[in-house]
């Protein structure tokens, strides 16, 4: 199977500004390596809609990366606006992703109902919003992980198969 590469972007008004230590980005990025994807890039950004959309969509434009995991800003802050940032360059939509960690998370904690967190597809790549707080980012993308390597061999071509 082909070895994909994986981009993780942290937001965080505080992270950037250097008022806190970012936990969840470098976690998600070693749980990737650690189950074979190549990491490509690490960013840590501000809180800032505008900014996220620019660089999904560059990194999904010029096929730098299979998957885009982003963790931050999906919860009810006005400042929290990765959901809208990732829908902004969504070309399609795969609820079944959040769905399903959502309903992982739900049995640790009912606030796991608040989370705004979507997925999508644009070009070749699969972007997935990840929870900010290392724990819940850690939970969820160990919950949807195995499934992953399936459908990023179809979007990309690896493999041809017409459904699930």
């Amino acid at each position: 199977m082909k070895s994909f590469r994986a981009a993780v972007i942290t937001l965080s008004d505080s992270g950037f500004a250097g008022k806190r230590v970012d936990e969840s980005g470098p976690l998600v990025r070693d749980l990737l390596v650690r189950a074979g994807y190549t990491v490509v890039l690490y960013k840590l950004l501000p809180d800032e809609q505008a900014e996220l959309s620019a660089c999904l969509q560059a990194l999904c434009d010029h096929a730098q990366a299979d998957l885009v995991l982003t963790t931050g800003g999906t919860g009810f802050s006005p400042r929290d606006t990765t959901p809208e940032a990732t829908l902004d360059i969504a070309e399609r939509v795969v609820p079944g992703i959040s769905e399903v960690m959502r309903a992982y998370s739900l049995q640790k904690t009912d606030r796991a109902m608040l989370s705004r967190s979507v997925a999508v597809i644009r070009k070749q790549t699969l972007i997935i919003n990840l929870p900010g707080s290392p724990r819940a980012a850690q939970e969820n993308l160990e919950c949807i992980l195995p499934a992953l390597e399936h459908g990023l061999a179809i979007l990309s071509g690896a493999i041809c198969h017409g459904g699930v």
